[in-house]
């Protein structure tokens, strides 16, 4: 049995088998997976777990070179936006409309689902290298 870390043993696959630009999602509740793309289902209750635990551990976990938002974050939930940016101050936040993220998702290994009830609570975080 693992001591630290990620204990979920598809998350901790996930992460050790991506390579330099793969792409994973954190989503909320509600946002769409396409059928192509392999969904981790975290969810238990409407708000559990929450979307900021679940980036916070994988911040801490993978090498993240660029993070993706929906531009409506900004208005429609500010508070995740603001902490998006905190988190991942030293990575790059690039922000497209929520339609063109969701088009993005299709290049995704996988989608984790969280329990989060709020609007546009979704990041993809682009793999970076220790080197």
């Amino acid at each position: 049995m693992k001591k630290h870390g990620i204990l979920n043993s598809h998350l901790a696959k996930l992460l050790a088998d991506l390579g330099h630009t793969d792409k994973i999602v954190i989503a909320d509740a509600g946002l769409p997976v396409p059928d192509s793309v392999l969904k981790i289902d975290l969810s238990l209750k409407p708000g559990f777990p929450a979307f900021r635990d679940v980036a916070a551990v994988l911040a801490d976990e993978m090498v993240v070179e660029k993070v993706i938002v929906a531009s409506e974050i900004k208005v429609s939930n500010p508070e995740n936006a603001s902490f998006i940016e905190t988190l991942f101050s030293e990575e790059a936040v690039d922000c497209l409309p929520h339609e063109e993220f969701k088009e993005l998702t299709k290049e995704a290994k996988a989608v984790i689902r969280t329990g989060e009830f709020t609007p546009y609570a979704n990041c993809i975080l682009q793999a970076g290298v220790l080197f």
